[in-house]
């Protein structure tokens, strides 16, 4: 008789533990192929569980080819079902030992790029999801068109134009699953294999690696306190594109000058190239109002990215680009063959949200706390550690850049300074050309409280009196 152990203290069917253990025992050659299985009344009773157990369990290996049924004879192990066995015992959920702040809520983390994740509107989304959900045509329920719904778009649109000076019609966009998507459809779009793209330096590693992925050879272009220098542009290429982030310079945080941009965009004209603008979190500036867009100078040239990650939650993954007329047919090819379409309702409930007003009621609203919270970052700073360190970058976004005048932040002092449970993040990491940055952090401010911010700058402190 097939022996087979039953355990009622798991929360696992019966008749899957049945199936299961038969399907293991078959794959891994032990039931070889012509064995006949125990008739599923005399299992049944066998194992002490009802018929309906067996006999589902028996048609899960009979629709999946384990098994064959022989009329009048009963059930055989079929042939070709072995695999070897060290592959079977492989879990199907591979465990990674990566941590996260979530695993480890001890841990300061000054990371940038959130947003208040505890201020996220839930009851007005929550409610308004509730609305769309029932009010939306049954359409909205089936397959979308890749470039997004038209309701979306046209929100959008107008929202841009009014507060970032974007001039675009609601066809030019396509809606995406976030920057980073959008990013890869332009590196798919522009990049031939071995095609130069032309970057600031230091630049987002993202970007760096989405552009070698898609074969292309980077070409970094420094960066100093007005940003892109322009006058360091090849001449001597045609570049795939030219990727800047104008208002807001990452990881650096200064600001492109009229100059440049003007600069920028005759050189991309001469070229007959491309500019791809990251517009990433400059919704919060905190002097004065936030710096007009790239694009509106130039439409044709400028292909425009950006993001609700940062405003509202990167959990909603919506992204948008805004693409110049001759480029706006095959990337909504390209989008199609990434994913077909972003989720329709999201879009759906996104668009009631800007055309109520809430959206930028939010982001008025947190530009006031992001502002107070990089005040009180600076000022833990500069009663921690004095002149020994400069803030700059720190009047648009969510994070500052901190340079310490005495202590460059080699992979050991990363390491030391993560043994104090806090985190920083080097600018070096995202430098191309390595060695001029090696004095700098990034220290995100967005989505940590006043406490947080106090009790991560006195561990960096200390940290940074025990340097090994």
């Amino acid at each position: 008789m097939l022996w087979l152990n039953m355990d009622r203290s798991l929360d696992v069917a019966l008749k899957v533990q049945v199936y299961e253990q038969i399907r293991t025992r078959i794959l891994r050659g032990e039931l070889k192929a012509g064995y006949k299985l125990p008739p599923s009344r005399e299992l049944a009773t066998h194992l002490g569980v009802s018929r309906n157990v067996v006999v589902d369990a028996y048609e899960q290996l009979l629709a999946e080819g384990y098994v064959e049924g022989k009329q009048g004879s009963g059930t055989y192990v079929t042939k070709g079902a072995v695999l070897e066995q060290d592959l079977v015992e492989k879990p199907l959920f591979p465990v990674t030992s990566e941590g996260s702040q979530e695993d480890d809520p001890d841990v300061i983390d000054f990371r940038t790029g959130i947003p208040a994740l505890d201020r996220f509107p839930r009851k007005e989304w929550g409610k308004l999801a509730k609305e769309v959900c029932e009010e939306a045509p049954n359409a909205v329920f089936g397959y979308g068109v890749p470039e997004g719904r038209v309701e979306f778009r046209y929100e959008l649109s107008r929202y841009l134009r009014r507060t970032r000076g974007v001039y675009c019609h609601p066809d030019q966009l396509v809606i995406t699953s976030g920057a980073t998507q959008g990013f890869s459809v332009i590196a798919k779009l522009l990049i031939a294999q071995n095609k130069t793209v032309v970057l600031e330096d230091p630049i987002t590693q993202e970007i760096q690696t989405i552009a070698n992925s898609a074969g292309g050879v980077l070409h970094p272009v420094p960066v100093d306190l007005q940003g892109l220098k322009t006058d360091c542009l090849p001449w001597d290429i045609t570049p795939g594109f030219v990727f800047v982030t104008p208002s807001h310079q990452f990881p650096l945080g200064v600001t492109l000058p009229i100059q440049r941009r003007i600069q920028l965009i005759q050189y991309a004209r001469t070229k007959e190239t491309y500019i791809v603008e990251d517009d990433y979190d400059s919704e919060f500036r905190y002097s004065g109002e936030p710096i007009r867009s790239l694009q509106g100078l130039d439409p044709d040239r400028v292909i425009y990215v950006g993001t609700f990650s940062k405003i509202l939650s990167p959990a909603l993954r919506m992204g948008y680009l805004i693409l110049p007329p001759a480029l706006i047919q095959r990337c909504r090819e390209l989008k199609w063959l990434h994913d077909l379409h972003t989720p329709a309702l999201d879009q759906l409930i996104l668009s009631r949200f800007i055309h109520e007003g809430r959206l930028e009621r939010h982001i008025r609203k947190m530009r006031k706390l992001y502002e107070k919270r990089r005040d009180f970052l600076k000022l833990a700073l500069e009663q921690s550690f004095g002149d020994r360190v400069s803030i700059s970058g720190d009047s648009t976004g969510l994070h500052l850049i901190a340079e310490f005048k005495d202590m460059e932040w080699t992979e050991d002092i990363q390491r030391h300074v993560q043994q104090h449970q806090v985190k920083v993040y080097p600018v070096e990491v995202h430098a191309i050309r390595k060695g001029k940055h090696l004095r700098k952090v990034i220290l995100g401010f967005s989505n940590l409280s006043r406490e947080q911010i106090e009790e991560g700058v006195r561990r960096l402190k200390i940290a940074c009196q025990y340097l090994p």
